[in-house]
């Protein structure tokens, strides 16, 4: 395998890895995983104040959608990082990837302000997954 190609197919698996923990570490956040509410490092700690995030992103939304918008986000990190990790149909999960955050970046724009997506890198994690989707070279199928 030519030096060039191993790097492009190293890069790849580190991408798609790096995604899906960021997807996996958010989860587990909102579920207490990383420590309860108020321990360095932790944004939320529990669902509750996971879903007040949810509320001021979606000030828009009528409350009564707001539990669906909680879940359905958890849901789509959880499945995007699962495939992103055994790489089966990598395009349209990096494509999902891309597009769930510049979801998160635009909404963050318009309740908070620029500077919180622009911290935590959701536009450049977009743009590595859509980077990772046209990547003519996808990387091994299997972590």
């Amino acid at each position: 395998m030519p030096e060039q190609t191993k790097w492009k197919t190293g890069a790849a698996l580190f991408l798609r890895l790096a995604l899906a923990i960021g997807f996996l570490s958010a989860v587990a956040d909102r579920f207490g995983l990383w420590g309860p509410p108020g321990t360095p490092g932790v944004a939320w700690g529990a669902w509750r104040p996971f879903m007040d995030y949810v509320a001021t992103l979606n000030w828009f939304a009528p409350a009564a959608l707001l539990p669906t918008l909680g879940w359905s986000a958890t849901i789509a990190e959880i499945v995007i990082a699962v495939g992103l990790m055994i790489g089966w149909r990598l395009r349209c999960f990096a494509v999902a990837a891309g597009v769930l955050l510049m979801i998160f970046g635009i909404t963050m724009v318009a309740a908070v302000g620029p500077k919180p997506p622009l911290d935590y890198s959701v536009f450049v994690g977009a743009a590595a997954a859509f980077l990772l989707a046209a990547s003519p070279s996808e990387g091994p199928p299997t972590a």
